[in-house]
């Protein structure tokens, strides 16, 4: 078999395939094609106004019309739409024939590229006309990784000309090009909707979703704004989950929220059963986990009915155990009404209870199908609760995005007068931040996902010494932060002006960077049970500089010693 005659380029936006493929095609001496410039002739009008006046779908029909036309043509370089490979139809008639290329590049580069491109105009894309354009590139180019993946060949485009990434199309192409077509299976596995991970959609972003989480097991949409919670029994319908639902919640949230969440299920026709637990980590154990199986078997629940975990970050941990070991394994859907929930407990499948010992001890890695989080909720909260939410949107900025920091600095007036449009923005940066982290590592097997335990080492020892009863889980991390950021210093990883910016902001936050009356001893000791420990040596996550975690697991005692005295004072 001769190696294929025609060469597809795909991928996200702006990752050079219009300006690679006339370069590959001049150097075969063959046509080249931009499908979306094909569109917009069939249309006579630009995709922006296709988008606008017709819609995506519209959009995605004129994609398969122009690549029906293009079968059985040879000897062309095609350029395709971002999201052409959203459709298996689509897929299948690229690989008939074709070699696929994927072009490859980190969401800050497309970014980059994109707003050069536009100057001070917005991004000319249609997905993309968002107040925060670079979480919506995260978001969908996230939600499509499984699908790119599919493709013969991947070439990343960061730090190389169009010249040097056209050199690698072609090496890809004379290598492998023969062999790709030369596999029976390859066309209907790349065309085929079972060739997607389970439970995956075809569609990167469900309608109305604000983030998609993609791990290896599960895809699911988070639905985070203002005022969402009586959409919550339509989700639950439109995803199938909608069967028999049993509502996990505590006396706190119920007290203020059972009308609401009852009506938006009985509204859908949705079948529910609420319990209430007492509020706090103490009913986060296997004793109330056992009560709650009890209640399951009375109401005799089954595999297809949903469990729905609805209250703050307790609930969260609580609800998600119990779904993932009752009959082995129940449907599990979020609603968190907590900050904590918001951006942290309720995205990326971490759920368990606690031990007298050491916090989150038994748990369990299991991805919920849907999360959907009413910001609004938040307005009942307690301030104390919601400062400390804000510890973990704090520790998502400073491992992940100094954007996402200086936005929290500049905005914190707002932010904590719980306004809604910072608060939003917030919230939805912060949920983008976790959900890239999962995607990358969901098991912590490679250690990424480690990265998010910033500050929790220490956290964690000071909640199990004192019982779970004095400080809520924000104001440990806030400790543990900074017991942290002075490890880090201490082993030269980490300037001291960026330790002082980080206690600067968590006292913003109202968050507490010390404690006292507590014994270093108890609190050291309490961190050789934590779950990082390797080897009976404590992998310490710390900063080498803002969005720049590191993981060591040779911090000498005595440094460890001097940050507990140094918060512990």
């Amino acid at each position: 078999m001769p190696r294929p005659s025609r060469i597809v380029l795909a991928g996200f936006s702006a990752t050079g395939k219009s300006a690679v493929a006339p370069i590959v095609a001049a150097r075969l001496n063959w046509r080249w094609i931009d499908t979306d410039e094909l569109v917009e002739k069939r249309a006579g009008k630009s995709i922006l106004d296709i988008f606008r006046d017709e819609g995506e779908e519209h959009f995605r029909d004129l994609e398969s019309v122009v690549l029906r036309e293009l079968g059985g043509q040879t000897d062309v370089v095609i350029a395709t739409g971002g999201g052409v490979v959203l459709r298996p139809e689509n897929r299948r008639m690229l690989a008939e024939g074709g070699f696929i290329v994927c072009l490859d590049a980190r969401p800050e580069t497309i970014f980059r590229r994109l707003a050069d491109r536009a100057g001070h105009e917005p991004l000319d894309r249609p997905l993309l006309s968002t107040a925060d354009p670079l979480s919506r590139i995260r978001e969908l180019k996230q939600g499509r990784e499984h699908i790119y993946a599919l493709c013969d060949w991947t070439v990343h485009t960061e730090d190389r000309t169009y010249e040097q990434v056209a050199d690698e199309v072609m090496r890809a192409w004379e290598m492998y090009g023969e062999r790709a077509l030369a596999d029976p299976r390859r066309v209907e596995e790349i065309g085929s909707p079972r060739a997607i991970a389970p439970r995956m959609t075809l569609h990167a972003i469900p309608a109305g979703a604000d983030v998609m989480v993609t791990t290896a097991s599960a895809q699911y949409p988070v639905y985070a704004k203002w005022g969402r919670l009586p959409e919550l029994g339509t989700k639950l319908v439109e995803l199938g989950l909608g069967r028999q639902t049993y509502v996990i919640t505590d006396e706190a949230v119920a007290h203020h929220y059972e009308d609401e969440i009852s009506e938006a299920l009985k509204a859908a026709a949705v079948p529910f059963d609420i319990f209430a637990v007492p509020p706090g980590e103490t009913s986060k154990t296997l004793r109330t986990a056992s009560e709650l199986y009890d209640w399951l078997l009375q109401h005799k629940a089954e595999r297809g009915h949903t469990i729905i975990g609805f209250g703050g970050g307790v609930v969260t941990d609580l609800a998600g155990y119990v779904a993932a070991t009752f009959a082995r394994g129940l449907p599990l859907v979020h609603v968190p009404t907590s900050l904590l929930g918001m951006v942290d407990a309720a995205i990326g499948g971490k759920v368990a209870v606690n031990h007298a010992r050491a916090k989150n001890l038994i748990g369990a890695f299991y991805q919920p199908r849907m999360v959907l989080a009413d910001i609004a909720l938040l307005r009942t909260l307690p301030p104390r609760e919601i400062h400390s939410g804000w510890a973990e949107a704090i520790k998502h900025a400073l491992i992940a995005d100094e954007g996402y920091l200086r936005f929290l600095e500049d905005g914190a007036e707002g932010i904590l007068k719980l306004d809604a449009d910072p608060t939003v923005d917030a919230v939805r940066r912060s949920i983008a931040i976790k959900a890239a982290i999962v995607a990358e590592d969901e098991r912590e097997e490679t250690g990424r996902r480690t990265v998010l335990n910033y500050g929790h080492t220490v956290a964690h020892a000071l909640e199990a010494t004192t019982g779970y009863s004095r400080f809520r889980h924000g104001e440990a991390d806030g400790i543990g932060m900074t017991a942290a950021a002075f490890i880090s210093e201490r082993l030269g990883l980490l300037r001291p002006e960026i330790g002082e910016r980080q206690r600067r902001l968590l006292e913003r936050f109202k968050l507490p960077t010390t404690a006292n009356g507590l014994d270093p001893a108890a609190v050291k000791a309490a961190t050789a049970l934590d779950k990082k420990v390797q080897g009976r040596s404590i992998r310490w996550v710390l900063l080498a500089g803002i969005g720049k975690p590191v993981l060591r697991d040779d911090v000498p005692e005595n440094v460890v010693d001097s940050a507990l005295d140094h918060v512990l004072r």
